[in-house]
């Protein structure tokens, strides 16, 4: 089985959609999607500097919609009706909409909503979040909840982000559990902890005029590592989803007891198939960051073998 994955916030970086944006028909998908996401996605992906990029209302639908656009890109050169999706945090969106669940205009504008009441759940208080890389997980979640953080998300392979108050995460970087690594996130608050429960509130609303439907691929989900597969409950998982924890850590686990064969990281990629290396070690992996990269996905969807 072949895994999609979408990524999440802090996969961004600035000039990513260059190369994309320089073939026509790419271009053309960007700017019907940049409709429905409510930003410009091709000024936002090419020059738009870091500190603009990091903005949570337009960080979610950029990333979203990047990923919509390999997603398409990839459809459209292979048979992509038996692969298996997942999305990490906001790109769980991206991954409802390629299975089906949602459109990609409902995808984006629930993302436009999400985007924009998170950045203001994470106004009311100065929070953050930090990755915590090695030490024994049982040490890290005790020093995270020494600090008076929450674990965020926990992404299996030795990866767990902590996220709370600023001096919180000043403390746990101070005192780093052993053979652990604190690494401050590029991100605007403590997104997935109570602290976004207005923007819970907020998406809630707004997904109310949304009409799901069933999902057309298996589709996993960050709240418990299962696949999901009526589009109703899918749904409210998605808006739940952003003040409780992701785990990612299970959703690899299901990817293994399924018989993963393949991962496949859509764009903005590079972190999903980094902790594959390590969480999934034998696996092959494509990160499509690129459009010289779809060859490679195309390769192992049609070959079970990255060229």
């Amino acid at each position: 089985m072949i895994v999609v994955t979408c990524p999440g916030q802090g996969s961004q970086i600035p000039g990513f959609l260059n190369e994309w944006v320089a073939v026509p028909e790419y271009r053309e998908r960007l700017v019907e999607l940049s409709d429905y996401a409510g930003i410009d996605l091709i000024a936002h992906g090419t020059t738009s500097d870091g500190d603009t990029i990091k903005d949570t209302a337009v960080a979610q639908p950029l990333i979203v919609g990047s990923s919509l656009l390999a997603w398409s890109a990839l459809s459209a050169l292979t048979d992509t009706t038996g692969v298996a999706l997942a999305g990490h945090s906001v790109g769980e969106f991206a991954a409802a909409a390629a299975a089906g669940v949602l459109t990609d205009k409902d995808a984006l504008s629930l993302v436009h909503e999400r985007g924009r009441a998170m950045a203001e759940a994470a106004a009311l208080e100065e929070t953050g979040m930090a990755a915590v890389v090695g030490g024994v997980e049982a040490d890290v979640l005790a020093a995270i909840a020494e600090a008076g953080l929450s674990p965020a998300n926990m992404n299996g392979a030795g990866q767990i982000v902590a996220a709370g108050a600023l001096a919180g995460i000043t403390a746990l970087s101070e005192n780093a559990p052993r053979g652990a690594r604190v690494i401050p996130l590029q991100v605007a608050g403590a997104f997935h902890t109570a602290y976004m429960e207005p923007a819970v509130a907020a998406l809630r609303t707004a997904a109310a005029s949304v009409t799901p439907s069933d999902a057309t691929h298996t589709l996993w989900t960050n709240n418990d590592g299962r696949a999901v597969s009526n589009g109703a409950e899918y749904l409210d998982l998605l808006v739940g989803q952003v003040s409780s924890p992701v785990r990612w850590d299970l959703c690899m686990e299901s990817f293994q007891a399924a018989g993963i064969t393949g991962l496949i990281e859509l764009t903005p990629a590079g972190a999903l198939t980094g902790i594959a290396k390590r969480g999934l070690r034998g696996i092959p992996a494509v990160a499509i960051k690129h459009p010289d990269d779809l060859a490679a996905a195309v390769e192992l969807i049609q070959t079970g073998s990255p060229s």
